[in-house]
């Protein structure tokens, strides 16, 4: 292998804003984020549901028509030929 190519490796603290720390290693100084697997809905189950405006609502009501549409037959087209 050849000498002083490869970068430094340091002891990291990545730094969360919920306040979580997690220690690893990596090239980087230091590395903040925004999320972790501490505060992220996926990890946690606590799911929110920004309803902007009525939106979900709105989704719900439309797609519960067609539901129930599809749930009932339509009557069949009778002609009379004279």
């Amino acid at each position: 292998m050849k000498k002083d190519i490869h970068p430094k490796v340091n002891d990291l603290v990545v730094k969360c804003s919920c306040g979580n720390t997690i220690e690893t290693i990596s090239t980087s100084a230091e590395l903040h984020v925004a999320i972790c697997s501490a505060c992220h809905p996926f990890y946690t189950g606590k799911q929110k549901i920004l309803d902007t405006a009525g939106r979900v609502e709105r989704f719900r009501q439309k797609y519960a028509k067609k539901a129930a549409d599809q749930g009932q037959k339509k009557q069949p087209r009778t002609v009379t030929i004279d």
